[in-house]
């Protein structure tokens, strides 16, 4: 029995040494039953003990559900509670439509990011939450609504945007463990011109390609993960500077120059298993609970969970302590070159 149990972790070794990593995180459909931990950083990382955030709330709605990106941190799962509530007292809608989060033990995703690794990232859309609920169709099928102006460049859509808009972003960026929020560059550069406010988190709101249609709300490693890799803190100052004018340059979208006498260039290899931390294979391999019901948060009426406590009420049979690695953990070795 031993001897099988062995037998079956060196062949899982085996295939998760040729395998991306995004299809090996991308097929795990539960947690690990584990204490909230995110390993690594922001793009090149993975989570024990996420939980989901319910596909319903008052003041919220998830969507595109067959992604299975609802998993985060507790600690992102409560802002995003909290957050919800403020916003819909704002004006936005009866509350937030939620984009994706993270995956349910993190890691790289099979498409459309490459951070959302550790569970700390969440998209908000653009678009506010209907008084009627949506349909599970229209959850997978409604389009996205661009603030931009497509037959100019880099133009917020004033037809579209609104001072709610701009309250909404602003708000996001307020609450003290939210480190970044990305949004276009043309947005930020509306509200440099526009926000008559307090501009003190304006510096939070930095400008990235894309997000146009939605903004991103990332948070900062929480109190005692020293596993968890911080970012850099962002540059004093309202970011209304020449760090954002550099977006409304020639630069930033020139096709890089081709040496016509240059070798192709070698296909970008997919990351592996063991490119990123060390926990992440045994958090890969780790138990999980019976249900998605066990590991979907619980709110509790915005308040932030303790950071060493899971947000989901376990049930008897589950294990309630923290995830610990083990002394040897099963990383895949470095593959011999010429296969």
């Amino acid at each position: 029995m031993f001897l099988g149990a062995i037998s079956a972790s060196a062949v899982d070794v085996v295939q998760a040494q040729d395998t991306p990593a995004k299809e090996l995180f991308g097929g795990v459909t539960l947690p690990t039953r584990a204490a909230p931990s995110p390993y690594g950083s922001y793009a090149k990382g993975c989570i024990a003990g996420a939980v989901a955030i319910p596909t319903d709330g008052p003041t919220w709605q998830a969507m595109r559900l067959s992604r299975n990106r609802r998993w985060g941190h507790p600690q992102m799962i409560a802002l995003l509670e909290r957050f919800s509530q403020d916003a819909a007292q704002l004006g936005w809608g009866s509350g937030i439509l939620i984009g994706d989060i993270s995956q349910p033990r993190g890691g790289p995703m099979l498409s459309g990011h490459a951070s959302h690794q550790v569970g700390l990232d969440a998209d908000i859309w653009f678009t506010p939450k209907p008084a009627q609920p949506l349909t599970a169709s229209q959850r997978e099928d409604m389009p996205f609504t661009s603030m931009l102006d497509k037959s100019k460049f880099l133009t917020v859509d004033k037809r579209r945007w609104t001072n709610v808009h701009a309250q909404v972003v602003v708000k996001a960026a307020s609450y003290p463990q939210v480190e970044r929020i990305f949004v276009n560059p043309a947005i930020k550069k509306k509200l440099c011109e526009t926000w008559t406010g307090d501009r003190a988190v304006l510096g939070k709101i930095r400008p990235i390609y894309g997000h146009d249609e939605h903004f991103h709300i990332r948070i900062r490693c929480p109190e005692g993960a020293s596993g968890c890799k911080p970012q850099a803190p962002v540059a004093p100052g309202d970011g209304c500077d020449q760090s954002l004018a550099w977006w409304f340059t020639k630069e930033p979208w020139a096709a890089p120059k081709k040496d016509p006498n240059a070798k192709p260039a070698p296909k970008p290899r997919a990351t592996q298993l063991d490119d990123l931390p060390k926990a992440c294979s045994a958090i890969l391999h780790a138990k999980g609970p019976g249900s998605e019901l066990e590991a979907t948060y619980q709110p509790r009426g915005g308040a932030m969970p303790a950071t060493s406590a899971s947000a989901f009420v376990a049930p008897a049979q589950a294990i309630a302590t923290p995830f610990e690695l083990p002394a040897e953990v099963p990383v895949p070795p470095a593959r011999p070159s010429g296969l």
